[in-house]
């Protein structure tokens, strides 16, 4: 984890980046914009930008836009300033770090840019099964495409993966490909030369070099454009990539991994994903079961959850009930763990008594347990735990119908129920923005822009929580 502190660190900022040092962070800085240009032209493993107040962000936004450099900008500055912070967020930041800092909220940060949250844990024989696989294969070079429906922990295991192989002390990068712009994909992929397009003023390093000797994980593969799949495939089978208006090949030693929450068999049959390509990349297919097919692991993270939030939030650790893990465990869990993880926080901050009740569990529409599984594993006892990686987050999951869904909604306008949509998605993700996107099926772009409109007309937009990825 990379983050560039643009600024002075004799202050509040110096604060900050101790802080996220502190935090794993590897810490680069510069003094103003144009050295962090610079920085960030040459190295693609950049993962977050700190940038003080002061500097001129609007600049500095523009610079990356026009550059085709995606990696995200925090402004910091006083917290007694709210207005110089929304026109940061105007000129676009993507979020406000108020100074002094708080070591939660940039912890939150920290794993939003990452990804990298929660320990990795499984104890339901059908997730040890797959782990188990997944080990099997990590220290090998072939490429491995993980498959999943939304929340199950795709990532996770990804990184897992590269932490078990012999390219553990190489670089891991993530790349998601759902949530940059097709116009910026390329760039970011394959990097670029002077003068290649319009903005381009210098040479940029893509995340394949970035990821010379180590693991480059494309996320959500499956909504590259055509295209682009054509000059990856090549950069796989040649083990070389051609920067943009570059006069040469560079060779490349990286190790892919992919993930999707698409069959890419039946969308490369219905020729919406290159079939070669999918050939490619699924040399080691791992499918990871949705969380009500392993009732397992629910009591495992449950419990993992409400240590992790309580610590966070500064109160007592308490067990959940044994009447609240039957509801749990009678729990659909349409978005998976990220549905758990958000369920267990707010349990933690509702509860009142010595216990975790059933009152402070608040779920929507219950429905039966899992089928087709012997009661003893909704109990088994611990199998494996495997603390190595965070658990991640991943797009559109598969619904299950529920009564009467429309029902609040006949005589609406449009954009009104748009808005109780994302707004209502956003409280039940505790302010989480990144979350929120995810089960919405947009991106985190999309969903900020969206909110600065709400705000602008003097909606209430709930805050990025401290301690939950923003």
């Amino acid at each position: 984890m990379r983050v560039l502190i643009i600024g002075s660190l004799g202050g509040e900022l110096g604060t900050a980046a101790g802080i996220a040092g502190r935090r794993g962070a590897r810490l680069e800085h510069t003094d103003d914009i144009g050295g962090a240009l610079q920085r960030l032209r040459s190295d693609g493993r950049v993962n977050l930008v700190l940038c003080e107040l002061g500097q001129p962000i609007a600049e500095l936004v523009r610079a990356l836009t026009h550059e085709r450099i995606a990696v995200p900008v925090i402004a910091c500055g006083p917290e007694d300033d709210p207005d110089a912070a929304a026109r940061a967020v105007r000129d676009g930041a993507q979020d406000f770090l108020p100074l002094p800092p708080d070591p939660e909220l940039i912890a939150a940060f920290l794993e939003s840019a990452s990804g990298e949250t929660h320990a990795l844990m499984a104890r339901d024989p059908l997730m040890l099964d797959t782990v188990q696989r997944a080990e099997q294969v990590a220290r090998s070079e072939a490429s491995v495409l993980i498959t999943g429906e939304s929340g199950t922990g795709k990532e996770v295991l990804a990184r897992h993966i590269h932490r078990r192989s012999r390219r553990a002390d190489a670089p891991f990068i993530a790349l998601n490909c759902a949530a940059i712009p097709e116009h910026l994909l390329e760039s970011e992929l394959f990097g670029h030369e002077k003068g290649a397009f319009s903005g381009a003023v210098a040479r940029r390093i893509g995340k394949f070099e970035a990821a010379h000797g180590g693991t480059l994980l494309l996320d959500e593969i499956s909504e590259m454009d055509v295209r682009l799949q054509a000059k990856l495939l090549r950069a796989i089978q040649e083990r070389e990539i051609d920067r943009l208006g570059g006069s040469a090949p560079v060779k490349i030693d990286v190790r892919i991994l992919a993930t999707s929450n698409r069959d890419l068999a039946a969308e490369a049959a219905a020729g919406r994903f290159r079939e070669d390509l999918y050939f490619r990349l699924n040399v080691v297919g791992l499918p990871i079961p949705p969380l009500r097919a392993r009732p397992g692991d629910i009591s495992l993270l449950s419990a993992h959850f409400v240590r992790h939030y309580a610590q966070v939030n500064g109160l007592p650790p308490r067990p959940l009930s044994e009447a609240a893990m039957r509801l749990l465990l009678r729990h659909q869990w349409r978005g998976n763990v990220r549905e758990l993880e958000n369920a267990m926080h707010r349990a933690v901050l509702m509860a009142s008594g010595p216990q975790i009740d059933v009152d402070a569990v608040m779920l929507p529409g219950m429905g039966p347990a899992p089928a087709n599984r012997p009661a003893s594993e909704l109990a088994a006892p611990i199998g494996a735990v495997f603390p190595s990686c965070g658990v991640i987050e991943d797009p559109p999951y598969h619904q299950v119908e529920e009564a009467n869904p429309i029902s609040g909604l006949v005589g609406r306008r449009m954009d009104e129920v748009e808005q109780a949509l994302i707004l209502g998605t956003l409280h039940s993700t505790s302010g989480n923005r990144t979350h929120a996107a995810t089960i919405l099926g947009i991106s985190i772009r999309a969903l900020r822009n969206k909110l600065r409109d709400y705000a602008s007309q003097g909606v209430s937009v709930p805050p990025p929580a401290a301690g939950v990825a923003a």
